[in-house]
């Protein structure tokens, strides 16, 4: 057998108790979906950079450019995924708009997958 294949049950024989109990605690099809986007959001290097950068301050869109050397283009949008994933929230202060994250869950997040990574 490939080593990059699951191993099998050498015969086909369900748990009917196991499966009832998975069936009940199994969230519905538009949960399991929405947090499924959610996670999307943390796929990306990019956002991460950003988020890792607001774990410090908040920080305006300009900072986080030269900050990450991006433009800030590149930086508002992803801005604007993370803002609609309700990661970061921002505040407007004079002409300067400061961004954060909205709670410690997303530090927390970050840091259960940096240590299972770590882990292995």
């Amino acid at each position: 057998m490939n080593s990059s294949q699951a191993e099998c049950c050498e015969e086909y024989e369900p748990h009917q108790d196991r499966i009832r109990l998975v069936n009940e605690k199994m969230p519905d099809s538009s949960k399991l979906s929405e947090l499924s986007d959610f996670f999307k959001v943390f796929g990306d290097p990019t956002r991460l950079r950003i988020l890792y950068a607001l774990f410090e301050a908040e920080i305006c869109v300009c900072d986080l450019a030269d900050t990450l050397n991006m433009t800030q283009s590149a930086i508002s949008h992803q801005l604007k995924i993370l803002k609609a994933s309700r990661l970061v929230g921002n505040r407007r202060e004079g002409k300067t708009v400061f961004y954060f994250l909205t709670d410690d869950h997303v530090r927390t997040i970050i840091a259960q997958g940096r240590e299972h990574i770590e882990e292995h």
